[in-house]
């Protein structure tokens, strides 16, 4: 996220390019995680404080690595266990805070999702 401090806003064009999607998600996250209320300037601008900053890493490891759909992404910050995300090293791994949940291996996940997709676009 460049030379900024730890605790500078930033815009949500710095979100979108610090987590690997585009501006829209960030939108649409808005709505669908009542607890992310960036400040909106003049114009709609959105700026994410450092609390923002941190739900919106831990929104994304939970989407893209832990594979959880956005109903249960949802339940689960609104439910407290939340661990927050480490917006430093965000490849970083983050202990899990739910001892119930079985591991998952993303990577074989990962190697039948990409077989799948070959097999169909060879159909």
């Amino acid at each position: 996220m460049g030379d900024k401090s730890a605790d500078a806003f930033r815009t949500i064009g710095e979100m979108a390019e610090a987590l690997g999607v585009r501006t829209h998600i960030l939108r649409y996250w808005e709505e669908q995680f009542p607890m992310l209320k960036p400040l909106k300037r003049a114009g709609g601008r959105r700026l994410y404080r450092p609390d923002d900053v941190a739900l919106l890493h831990t929104i994304n490891r939970l989407l893209y690595s832990e594979g959880y759909t956005i109903k249960g992404a949802r339940k689960y910050l609104s439910s407290g266990l939340a661990a927050p995300a480490q917006t430093a090293l965000p490849d970083a791994p983050t202990p899990s805070t739910n001892q119930d949940r079985p591991s998952i291996d993303f990577e074989s996940l990962r190697a039948v999702r990409n077989r799948l997709s070959a097999a169909l676009a060879a159909a």
